[in-house]
């Protein structure tokens, strides 16, 4: 098995109203050493070299409403991103914050770092059906003018010029081009489309043009993670992709300020009890079923190498990563205390490992799962900060069809009763059952990430 899928997400709303809860946290950005507004703001012109050094970052209300009404008091004052998923929600969809209200919040919380996903490619999500988008797959131009165009409208306004702005373009895009293309195992005609016709390339070319040319923003191309493009015949080939992809429409790679791997999955940070080099009885850690030839076990460890990577295909060397930490601690009473036995490969990764999946390519709203490590700046080298890009408690698919008019369909790797396909090797989908659509609250999910905390709340 060498393509694992991921997941998919979007933001929700509550009430324009909740903007009012946004002065009661204006004490959280000491999580990441920020000075007070008034010394601690960038210059509008001169990106610094870590954006989330010294910053206070936005609390989206919407988001932290929901999880103090769930039980989640004690991580309601984290920092989540913004989710921009379709046209419409750039003014606000049924209510709820558009861009430019939660912009306006952060000011009036005195924050310097907002962070969103800019998340509406056409033919996007070309591998699942759980966040299928809006636009076609031919439907560039709309992607253009309609999406990124009144974005970049906003985000380049004034009033806004002190705030650190990081952009997270596209997930799960480019690497689906590597890896999820007609005839690869699992491959869809879509995908193959999709590389065919460029829309993916020169959108993301285009939206790393049009934002990067705005001094306060910083742009990170998504990067999957080490279970979907940590092997061999995926790692270079995507990261010479992501190189051309900066370079198209006009852009340029000084328009990537780094990249963020993790996006809104489950991959363990880091596993404390074995490592790719271990052996057991002659046999290597990397023929295990579990890690299946793939070079890297955890995300910190492929962060720090595909960033090296990226360097090499052109990407400047001061580019840093970021990690979604928001659901992969994987706590609990089912966290292993030590390594696994001896007796096989298998049973050594299987016992040891704290990633609790049946399988890494298992992405759709993961029994067992945890939340990760709070947010922090420049944890480890080469990684700008732990972030949680997918807000937890937000679902990653329905668990049956749900009809909706927000372009979401139903993939089976959602069902809890799923056997599977090639691109989890044909394992069950581990999933929680009663998930609704992508993107909306999940209280049960959040309620099961809280209790599995790791760090422990």
């Amino acid at each position: 098995m060498r393509t694992a899928p991921r997941y998919r997400a979007r933001g929700s709303g509550l009430r324009r109203g909740l903007a009012t809860l946004a002065t009661s946290v204006l004490a959280l950005g000491m999580m990441f050493g920020a000075s007070s507004p008034a010394t601690g703001a960038a210059s509008p012109k001169a990106r610094v070299d870590n954006p989330y050094v010294g910053a206070k970052p936005y609390v989206n209300p919407e988001w932290s409403a929901k999880a103090k009404a769930d039980g989640g008091s004690a991580v309601a004052n984290q920092p989540t991103f913004v989710w921009l998923d379709r046209i419409a929600a750039i003014e606000g969809v049924n209510g709820g914050m558009g861009l430019r209200d939660h912009l306006d919040a952060a000011l009036s919380q005195g924050a310097t770092l907002f962070q969103m996903v800019v998340y509406d490619l056409p033919g996007r999500d070309c591998s699942a059906l759980a966040s299928n988008g809006e636009l076609g797959p031919d439907d560039l131009p709309r992607y253009k003018s309609e999406f990124i165009d009144p974005i970049a409208a906003i985000l380049s306004d004034t009033k806004y010029a002190n705030l650190r702005i990081v952009a997270v373009i596209e997930i799960d895009s480019l690497p689906n081009l590597i890896t999820n293309t007609a005839g690869r195992p699992g491959g869809t005609q879509l995908c193959q489309t999709m590389k065919d016709n460029g829309g993916y390339v020169n959108g993301i070319g285009y939206a790393l043009a049009k934002l990067g040319a705005i001094g306060n923003v910083y742009n990170y191309i998504d990067a999957a993670h080490h279970g979907w493009i940590g092997w061999d015949d995926n790692f270079t080939a995507s990261a010479t992709l992501f190189a051309q992809a900066a370079r198209a429409s006009g852009s340029t790679v000084n328009n990537v300020h780094g990249f963020i791997t993790n996006t809104a999955n489950y991959s363990a940070l880091k596993e404390p009890y074995f490592t790719v080099n271990d052996t057991v009885n002659g046999t290597t850690v990397r023929q295990s079923k579990w890690v299946d030839w793939n070079r890297y076990v955890d995300e910190l460890s492929f962060a720090q190498a595909f960033r090296q990577q990226l360097i090499s295909a052109g990407f400047s060397s001061s580019i840093g990563m970021l990690i979604d930490t928001s659901r992969n601690g994987w706590g609990g009473s089912a966290r292993p205390t030590g390594p696994g036995p001896k007796t096989s490969v298998d049973a050594y990764v299987d016992g040891g490992r704290v990633d609790r999946r049946i399988h890494p390519g298992n992405w759709c709203n993961q029994s067992g799962a945890g939340l990760g490590e709070r947010p922090k700046a420049a944890p480890a080298t080469g990684i700008d900060a732990y972030v949680w890009a997918k807000p937890p408690g937000e679902s990653d698919g329905a668990s049956k069809e749900i009809p909706n008019d927000e372009g979401k369909g139903f993939d089976r790797m959602c069902d809890p009763t799923y056997g599977g396909n090639p691109l989890n090797g044909n394992n069950p989908s581990g999933a929680l059952g009663d998930a609704p659509l992508a993107g909306h609250w999940f209280s049960a999910q959040f309620k099961q990430l809280l209790q599995n905390a790791y760090p422990p709340l």
